[in-house]
């Protein structure tokens, strides 16, 4: 083809421009750590709209059906080229990584009409989750899978397109036992992402709104999980995820009620060497939001930690993050954290049926991740020891800026189980027990 007639809507051409567009917003960011998010993006996802629209309407044939898949397939000639300028002090898009083949080949591609037939049109009797920018309705498809079903909804259209490739870019890098499974998407009609879903739906749906109230060896359940998912994106992927919008709406259950980890689109990869990423743009979930984020938009593993927080005092009380008062749950348990009176915050529901060891435990996890101070802080590695009642933790309990009673309540704590082992009294130690409770 002639250079003076180039289709600017060929698959080629416009991810060659997105990647170049990309690629000099990246160097142009290597000297700062705000976000990566700007005009020329934007002009990339036009692209994109124009693309997808050409393709919908005049393709014909496979390539109409999948634009998406077949366009990176043509363009995978990019994506060495783009393995060699990526660095870790290169702010990394999902798009770029993984040689541009992010697209699963077991993901299925659906139709609008599918979709429409498994959520009864998405009637809002089937709402299991609303945001700032989509809506997550459940389903059953006719083979009897259930599905949740996110729809991106507002914002200009760009952005939908720039929001739906980021998150099916992220979700193309994680597989984990406690994140959700992308089974699916849709691009006709609107762009649709289509997960795994249990008749038990989210986890903010069985605290909140059924009938049935979770047992308490549920809730420790889910808090391990929550933690385990956390603990993979922050470290155990090859990129550093930060999460951003941890809550129990975004928590789904399975079968099992084991925890899944859902909805990236807020989303954000942290290079290996950036201490934090600084965000302009106002988002995440009131009653969650950690207070270096609320004041300065600074953004790391810690803002999980802090939603993490937030989510196990869910778990203990039984309470929202923000009740209908607009009262925040963490205003409110901070008092009894402090003074560490238990009983005042469990779940009047669970009367006396709970485990006091892992109640003693949450609770310490819960106080140690709202802390004001980002600094002060636990990783959610040290958080997951301490859930697990490992006695490395007694380090982290004494480190901690607390008074001397706190302190002195969870050292004896530990030492009275360790002391039961030592005398064979119970024969395993503090972490083994906890273990035989799943």
């Amino acid at each position: 083809m002639e250079k003076g007639k180039v289709n600017t809507y060929s698959p080629d051409t416009v991810l060659e421009d997105f990647l170049r567009t990309a690629e000099s917003g990246s160097d142009s960011s290597k000297a700062s750590t705000s976000e990566f998010d700007g005009p020329k993006i934007q002009t990339s996802a036009s692209r994109w709209t124009g693309f997808l629209e050409l393709f919908r309407s005049k393709s014909k044939g496979h390539f109409a059906k999948d634009p998406l898949i077949s366009s990176l397939k043509l363009s995978k000639r990019f994506s060495r080229s783009m393995r060699e300028t990526s660095s870790s002090s290169v702010m990394p898009n999902p798009i770029l990584d993984n040689g541009l083949s992010y697209f699963k080949p077991q993901w299925k591609l659906f139709t609008l009409s599918e979709l429409q037939t498994a959520t009864n049109n998405f009637h809002q009797e089937n709402l299991i989750g609303k945001g700032g920018y989509a809506e997550v309705h459940k389903g059953r498809l006719r083979n009897g899978q259930y599905i949740a079903v996110k729809r991106l909804m507002r914002g200009q259209q760009d952005e939908r397109i720039g929001d739906f490739l980021s998150e099916l870019g992220i979700m193309a890098h994680i597989n984990h036992p406690n994140t959700a499974k992308l089974i699916g998407y849709a691009v006709d009609g609107g762009l649709f992402l289509v997960l795994e879903l249990s008749p038990y739906g989210s986890l903010a749906n069985m605290l909140h709104a059924s009938k049935q109230k979770l047992e308490w060896k549920i809730r420790y359940k889910v808090a391990i999980g929550i933690a385990e998912g956390l603990l993979y994106l922050h470290e155990g992927g090859q990129r550093r995820i930060i999460h951003r919008d941890i809550k129990a709406a975004n928590i789904l259950l399975t079968k099992d009620l084991e925890p899944q980890i859902c909805d990236f689109g807020l989303a954000k990869w942290l290079p290996e060497r950036w201490t934090h990423l600084t965000i302009s743009k106002f988002e995440g979930t009131f009653g969650y939001l950690a207070p270096e984020f609320l004041m300065h938009g600074i953004v790391d593993e810690k803002t999980d930690v802090f939603a993490f927080g937030v989510l196990l005092l869910e778990l203990i009380t039984g309470r929202r993050a923000l009740d209908y008062s607009q009262q925040s749950l963490v205003i409110w348990a901070k008092p009894l954290l402090k003074k560490n009176r238990i009983r005042e915050l469990v779940d009047p529901s669970l009367a006396d049926d709970y485990n006091l060891l892992q109640i003693n435990l949450i609770v310490l996890a819960a106080s140690l991740c709202v802390q004001q101070s980002s600094i002060r802080r636990p990783r959610i590695n040290q958080i997951l020891l301490l859930l697990k009642g490992n006695s490395k933790s007694l380090d982290l309990i004494r480190r901690c800026r607390k008074p001397s009673h706190w302190k002195r309540y969870y050292e004896e704590l530990f030492n009275a189980e360790e002391s039961k082992m030592s005398r064979g009294l119970s024969g395993l130690s503090l972490q083994e027990q906890i273990a035989l409770e799943f």
